[in-house]
């Protein structure tokens, strides 16, 4: 791994980070086109986009993979075509209320799934996972807005910054989880790194804010809300 490391809005950015972030960043930061590196769109806007063919249902993506991963267990790309299945079922309206902006029960218990794919695919394919899906499993799945794992989050920032390395979003946002993920290490590397790639006129504030986090890595502020790494559906 790079440096050491032990591992791997068009509507509204997503609620995962720090409000100090977002307030000095913006959407353009690490939102869903500029810092993060997908073009254009995003998380939101993927979800938005399913809105009105809601009626729609990728159930039979899901199972046609399903039945692939029967004929082919160990074969990566099978995990990966479910993991993604799996995901495009989650914008639907049973799974995401489009109205909050926030996943159902039901949408919860797909994202457990959706998970649990995602990890076996990780361990089929451990030498070139696809960075696009990482960015959804960052930002979909395991970021505050899904299931709020951020050592799982973790795992895929560090396989979108080993894509990416000269991108200091990123390791902005991998700064930020592994210390809420109680990774005080793997943190500081990561905030070094952004701060030596940011421009220079930012190196300061952020250097201060990654500091700040670092003392308050749980200390999200209710309904506040930070631009964040979203991800543009692979498929």
């Amino acid at each position: 791994m790079l440096f050491d490391l032990r591992g791997r809005g068009r509507r509204r950015t997503v609620q995962v980070i720090y409000l100090g972030l977002a307030l000095l960043f913006g959407v353009g930061f690490i939102g869903f086109g500029a810092g993060g590196g997908f073009g254009s769109g995003g998380v939101l806007n993927f979800l938005g986009e399913n809105k009105e063919g809601g009626n729609a249902t990728f159930g039979k993506q899901v199972s046609a993979a399903q039945k692939r991963i029967t004929r082919h267990p160990k074969e990566p790309a099978a995990w990966a075509a479910l993991t993604e299945a799996q995901l495009h079922q989650a914008s639907e309206g049973q799974y995401y209320d489009q109205e909050t902006e926030k996943y159902t029960d039901k949408g919860k218990e797909l994202l457990s799934k959706v998970a649990r794919s995602w990890s076996t695919y990780l361990s089929l394919e451990q030498h070139n996972p696809s960075t696009a899906l990482a960015k959804q499993m960052f930002g979909r799945v395991f970021s505050e807005i899904g299931l709020n794992q951020p050592s799982q989050a973790v795992q895929s920032l560090e396989i979108i910054v080993e894509a990416e390395p000269t991108n200091w979003s990123w390791y902005t946002q991998l700064a930020a989880f592994a210390y809420k993920a109680n990774n005080p290490r793997e943190g500081d590397l990561a905030s070094g790194k952004a701060v030596s790639l940011a421009p220079a006129s930012e190196r300061k504030t952020l250097k201060q804010k990654l500091e700040e986090v670092k003392k308050n890595p749980s200390g999200l502020t209710g309904g506040s809300t930070a631009a964040t790494g979203g991800a543009t559906p692979g498929g």
